[in-house]
């Protein structure tokens, strides 16, 4: 007993003179933190203002009454989420499933990324283990594998680039592997074989964090939710939409062609824009590990309806619309959105259907098509008595078991009482439109920006 009390003195004293805090509580010293503002966003102060409708619009108090609540800072996306940023996320899921196959196959006919010339160049990372760190080693041989395909966990090798081009494929077993991307020749026609968009699915996993709070006892497993997600947009919703018109060249062209890159994408539900925002985190923080000292960035995710209004009024307290109102021209005549106006004159703001993410002018907070060209999924389920009974900070509603989902700001085929930014909208989680798109957030590190500090 002597030894270990001796013992025990010699480690405290040894501890003490090697320490920097003389004992003292320091706390813990993590790294300087500097906040980044994302890249197409933009910084939303929190602050309070008066959620719902301010004027006597009968109708629509019955599911927007007026209620002051508050919000904490976030940054929200400049414009709506465009064609082009959504076709990186389905080409960054059809190369990774590309990829993944070739691995697979690589593995089963015993080639290494050391057979030039053949598909062994896209053969996982980890096939030779011996550049591997002890931790990564570990890893591989502990946890790889441990799945329904026995291939997960394997490293695809992203080093290579893929060829499309069906003259350059490198050998059989890569126009084999392509094969299977395609559809089959008999659902091809003008000798034109197109994607097997089916197969671009993307999968991802989260903790359903209330459900844990409402089971303080549950085990951390039981709470871990998988999803699997095909994230083509449906391309047929503008005829699906529109019975009765002509509307194949918006069909044929609109997600995919150059002309509408700087769209906003449409034809996504709210299930695919959740998976979009859980990509965007997934590839922003791949390329942080990449840099040494990189610290992770927070998640992308959709705003809640109450973050949505509040960015939507560009700090106008009461206003109308985004750029206050109560009227959708301009002193010089202009129409400040795109909308249906005049009875269904859809040219009469100068646009058919969409317009791009950056027309019209912006908000105060510098947001782009806060009402009208495209609806926007929020996080938030949609319950005409929501506003009763949510809290006054941070109000949320998202009822896992309720498929309504809200869309807010109204949109390219809308009369102009969608546009109000108090207006409430919903359309089912699983459903797709030609006039619903989105935009993320992002939550802020720290809480010291609120609108009133700004204002100081």
């Amino acid at each position: 007993m002597k030894k270990f009390i001796l013992l025990t003195a010699v480690i405290t004293i040894l501890a003490s003179c090697g320490s920097k805090d003389r004992g003292e509580l320091v706390g813990v010293k993590g790294k300087k933190w500097h906040p980044e503002k994302p890249y197409g966003m933009e910084l939303i102060p929190g602050g309070a203002y008066i959620m719902g409708k301010a004027d006597d619009d009968l109708a629509g108090v019955n599911d927007a009454p007026a209620k002051t609540v508050t919000v904490r800072a976030f940054y929200m996306d400049a414009t709506e989420i465009t064609n082009s940023e959504y076709r990186q996320f389905v080409h960054w899921v059809r190369d990774s499933i590309v990829r993944m196959k070739l691995a697979v196959l690589a593995d089963e006919v015993g080639l290494t990324q050391e057979d030039d010339g053949t598909i062994g160049e896209y053969a996982f990372r980890d096939a030779d283990t011996t550049d591997m760190s002890v931790y990564e080693k570990y890893m591989f041989e502990n946890y790889t594998g441990l799945g329904p395909t026995g291939y997960e966990g394997r490293k695809i090798n992203k080093d290579i680039d893929l060829v499309y081009d069906t003259s350059e494929y490198i050998d059989e077993y890569y126009a084999e592997v392509m094969d299977t991307m395609y559809l089959p020749l008999e659902e091809s026609y003008n000798g034109q074989r197109t994607w097997d968009v089916k197969k671009f699915k993307f999968q991802y996993n989260y903790m359903d964090i209330r459900e844990a709070a409402r089971n303080r006892g549950v085990d951390r497993k039981d709470v871990i939710r998988k999803e699997e997600i095909e994230i083509y947009p449906d391309t047929t919703v503008w005829i699906r939409d529109f019975a009765y018109s002509y509307n194949e060249p918006m069909h044929n062209d609109y997600f995919w062609h150059d002309a509408y890159s700087d769209y906003p994408v449409v034809g996504v539900t709210w299930k695919q824009a959740k998976a979009f925002c859980e990509w965007r985190t997934i590839n922003k923080n791949s390329y942080q590990k990449s840099k040494k000292g990189a610290s992770m960035v927070n998640r992308f995710r959709l705003p809640s309806e109450a973050e949505w209004e509040y960015a939507a009024r560009g700090g106008l307290q009461a206003a109308t619309y985004p750029w206050g109102g109560p009227y959708t021209k301009s002193d010089r005549g202009c129409f400040m959105a795109n909308f249906k106006p005049v009875r269904g004159d859809y040219a009469a703001d100068q646009a058919l259907y969409t317009v791009e993410a950056k027309s019209y002018e912006p908000n105060d907070y510098n947001l782009y098509n806060m009402a009208g060209n495209v609806a926007e999924w929020v996080n938030a389920s949609y319950d005409p008595s929501s506003y009763e009974y949510t809290s006054t900070i941070n109000p949320n509603v998202n009822d896992q078991d309720n498929t309504r989902k809200v869309i807010r700001g109204g949109s390219w085929k809308d009369v102009a009482y969608f546009l109000q930014v108090s207006s409430r909208d919903y359309e089912y989680a699983d459903s797709a439109r030609s006039y619903i798109g989105f935009r993320t957030v992002q939550d802020y590190m720290g809480t010291q920006v609120t609108k009133n500090a700004r204002n100081k």
